[in-house]
């Protein structure tokens, strides 16, 4: 499969991404932490209801935070049900990073600051911070205390205090307060990463009411999500950042309250992580089980194949594998053979939100959804599938793709109410099967899509010279697929040629990951591949990726420039939705409108995640149904690294 560049998530845990055949920018891999929160808004909502075990009309104190009040644990509860608690300490673990947040990238990194729009952040940042709350992985969206023992609100829902742990600690001794947690809250809000700033806009203050207590006040109209956003956020040491530029790119580690140290690193290399043997929470019930290796390590590599045969040379001992060729035909070495290298597929039962070459609607060529649909036809997913990716993927129609927030069917009564006031706005579509992209004959060259496309080109008013297609201004549709990796070209080059048999001029360029971060934080592209990552509980990450104010906001998720008043106005319903129920008929209309958009041609996914790894590693027998669990919750299993002939 092929990653998209997941785009992040300004909160989730994540990040950002590529799709199948690919890795994702911003929400994807599940991971030992926040890469998604780093990433981009889009994939993750956790939200902000208090268990309400009594009505609110008073504050009472509560030991987690969900989006609609239900919690599986208990107070005084001893562990996740799904780690090992006492699973062994030691060893090591070596992998890529699958998915990025905030400035990072998947091909090199130059900086230890990872919270700003500067620089290329290093992998792996995220397990030297702690959090006031971490996500349980076994429900939708709660969240359980670690900075913070418990947690409670106003009747009005504007204000949450969250009282300390007295014990938190700085990696350096030094206690970790209220006024740290502000401080960082404040300053994330005013100098962060775009991603970040954005998705928290709505916290209009954070402050010290006490050592231990920090106080944090909401706007009016903040969405359901955003105080778990809040409570999921790195805390920072403000005495450690006096005096230094917070917006500048840095090799010197922040300080950090985490399991993890920054250790030994090259950069653009690998960067590579020490358990803290010190860490103040490892015994607290969110860290029983987790946190397992001595070290974890991030390998960069600019090409995959290259990355693969390190792979197979031991470099690194933990792979997820996104090329559905190497997949198919890779896994034929030694190493396999001898029983020392394990390849495993794990069943995905997370939301896999949208894999899709995304058109840049800022530009001229896609301002006309008859364009942009007739482009879409041109790309023979079923011939792909079959001929380079060994028949490993389906095809992906909606934006909530492999969840119950799929539409599917005519709307239901609930859906119209939703969208009849829109119906003005709406192309009639809208109003009855959501858009599936089309099934092909699987030539390559499906004649009854490409004369479906040309008809659509010329109802939009372009017209043929010679074998030149051009826009109703005159200039010729011509457009360039922008990437940082050579891995889609075996799907992109089938894609340009049919698109040559429309008279489109449409080419495709490899840049370096340095010159691709910039020009997609600047917008500076036709179309890029994106993946925005899926959660149970969307909220406000969606208006990140798919909100009008952020299309204008250089470094955000909202890389197709989407500005629309109706998708606004559903945005607002999702993220006011204040059930499970209603948030599912307003995420199935606002995916209907979304798909009826066609801003972008849908990719790919597949239900399950195919694994590669060296026989060094145990883990739980049960893999808990919101996350892969690894190899956060593994561990290294001395006996197993002694049989496969690995220190």
């Amino acid at each position: 499969m092929i990653d998209s560049r997941a785009v992040p998530s300004p909160l989730a845990g994540d990040g950002g991404p590529r799709v199948g055949e690919g890795r994702t920018r911003g929400a994807g891999a599940e991971a030992p932490s926040r890469r998604a929160l780093l990433a981009g808004a889009g994939a993750i909502g956790v939200a902000a209801a208090l268990r309400p075990a009594r009505a609110l009309a008073q504050e009472t104190e509560s030991h987690g935070l969900s989006v609609f009040g239900d919690l599986r644990y208990p107070a005084g509860f001893p562990h996740f049900a799904y780690v090992r608690p006492d699973a062994p300490k030691g060893g090591s673990v070596s992998l890529q990073i699958t998915a990025t947040g905030g400035n990072q990238a998947f091909d090199t990194f130059n900086t230890l600051n990872t919270f700003v729009l500067r620089g290329d952040g290093a992998a792996g940042m995220d397990l030297t911070y702690d959090s006031l709350m971490v996500r349980a992985l076994d429900e939708p969206d709660s969240l359980y205390g670690l900075v913070a023992q418990g947690v409670s609100r106003s009747p009005d829902g504007l204000v949450y205090r969250f009282r300390l742990r007295p014990e938190a600690r700085f990696r350096d001794g030094t206690p970790l307060t209220a006024a740290d947690v502000a401080w960082t809250f404040a300053t994330l809000k005013e100098k962060g990463h775009p991603r970040i700033a954005q998705a928290i806009r709505l916290m209009e203050r954070a402050e010290a009411e006490a050592p231990d207590v920090v106080r944090i006040t909401f706007s009016p109209g903040r969405s359901r999500d955003l105080p778990l956003i809040v409570a999921g956020l790195p805390i920072l040491s403000e005495a450690s950042w006096r005096g230094r530029d917070f917006e500048a790119a840095t090799l010197e580690a922040p300080l950090g309250s985490g399991p993890y140290r920054v250790g030994r690193f090259e950069v653009g290399r690998f960067v590579a992580f020490e358990r803290n043997p010190a860490y103040w929470g490892a015994s607290l019930p969110v860290n029983v089980g987790r946190n397992n290796f001595d070290e974890v390590r991030f390998e960069y590599f600019r090409d995959r194949q290259v990355a693969f045969e390190a792979f197979k040379a031991g470099a690194f001992t933990y792979r997820e594998e996104f090329t559905a060729r190497i997949w198919a035909t890779g896994y034929d070495f030694p190493a396999v053979a001898e029983g020392k290298v394990k390849r495993e597929t794990l069943p995905d039962r997370t939301p896999q939100g949208m894999q899709a070459w995304f058109f840049n609607l800022r530009r001229e060529p896609f301002r006309d959804p008859r364009i942009r649909e007739a482009i879409g036809l041109a790309f023979d997913f079923e011939w792909t599938n079959a001929t380079v990716m060994y028949g490993a993927y389906t095809r992906t129609a909606s934006y909530f793709e492999n969840s119950v927030l799929k539409a599917e069917g005519p709307p239901s009564p609930e859906e119209l109410a939703l969208l009849e006031p829109h119906r003005a706005r709406l192309p009639a579509s809208v109003f009855g099967e959501p858009f599936v992209p089309p099934r092909s004959d699987g030539s390559g060259q499906s004649r009854e899509h490409l004369r479906r496309a040309d008809a659509l080109l010329r109802e939009a008013g372009c017209r043929r010279e010679g074998t030149v297609l051009k826009l109703p201004s005159g200039a010729p549709l011509a457009f360039e697929f922008l990437d940082n990796q050579p891995i889609f070209q075996p799907h992109v080059q089938p894609f340009i040629r049919n698109l040559g048999l429309l008279g489109i001029a449409a080419t495709s360029r490899i840049v370096d990951p340095a010159q691709y971060q910039r020009r997609t934080e600047e917008f500076d592209f036709d179309v890029v591949v994106v993946r925005f990552g899926g959660s149970s509980t969307p909220g406000e990450g969606l208006r990140q990726i798919y909100g009008s104010a952020a299309a204008a906001i250089r470094g955000s998720q909202n890389l197709a420039g989407i500005a629309d008043p109706t998708i606004d106005a559903l945005l607002d319903v999702v993220v006011a939705a204040e059930t499970r129920p209603a948030l599912t008929v307003a995420v199935r209309a606002l995916d209907r409108v979304l798909r009826a958009g066609r801003y972008c041609v849908p990719m790919w996914y597949r239900a399950n995640r195919p694994l590669a790894h060296w026989d060094v590693f145990g883990r739980p027998s049960e893999t808990p149904e919101y996350g892969l669990g690894a190899p956060d919750l593994w561990w290294y299993d001395a006996e197993k690294a002694k049989r496969t002939g690995r220190p």
